[in-house]
């Protein structure tokens, strides 16, 4: 059963993206936020023939690639977000999540750093290093570069754009420090899953 899960988060995957894929906010940006989400899906399909990561890693990916599409399709300022923009501020961390601002998008930035999970366990159960510290600090680095590209394309995007689509995608919400930020929650995020990888992942299975 348990070596069935990925297929069964790949039909629960599927079927939100059909749906959400219906009347979105604004289709271009929909399609600006969808089409690296799709890419990272093959990949996946396409490589669990050669590898197949824990079920665990592929729950931590579904997570976020769900969580992702969902702010593709309302962009992510508008996604309906009252109660966790609540719990997000009684952290009294306004410096990342200012109250009147919808943080869904930054505390999705925290979430990519799911990928390090999965990075730090091709790492070593590939035995491409039979080191740790270097898988941890490889996936550190590995989502870092992704962070700072990732905000790259947004500002291309939105430059080339010019209008509410752009806007849409790069998701500032009148923060000039939001990209900077965006890279810190992304870095955070890796911290926590790769060593939350190297606590829990068996490198000889």
């Amino acid at each position: 059963m348990t070596r069935k899960l990925p297929y069964l988060f790949l039909v629960l995957y599927s079927i939100l993206f059909v749906v959400l894929a219906i009347n979105p906010h604004d289709r271009a940006t929909w399609w600006a936020e969808n089409i690296p989400v799709l890419l990272a899906v093959v990949l996946l399909v396409f490589w669990s023939r050669s590898f197949r990561f824990s079920t665990f890693a592929y729950f931590l990916m579904w997570f976020f690639l769900s969580y992702h599409t969902i702010g593709g399709h309302w962009t992510f300022e508008l996604v309906p977000f009252d109660t966790g923009n609540k719990l997000l501020s009684s952290l009294n961390l306004d410096f990342l999540f200012p109250k009147g601002r919808n943080n869904f998008d930054r505390l999705g930035h925290f979430l990519v750093g799911v990928f390090a999970y999965a990075i730090v366990e091709y790492v070593l159960r590939r035995r491409l290093t039979y080191s740790k510290t270097f898988a941890f600090l490889f996936a550190l680095f590995a989502l870092g570069f992704w962070a700072a590209l990732y905000e790259i394309i947004e500002m291309v995007y939105a430059v080339l754009d010019g209008g509410s689509s752009g806007a849409a995608f790069l998701g500032s919400q009148g923060d000039i420090w939001d990209a900077q930020k965006d890279m810190l929650m992304d870095i955070c995020g890796a911290i926590l899953f790769g060593g939350l990888a190297l606590l829990t992942l068996n490198p000889k299975r």
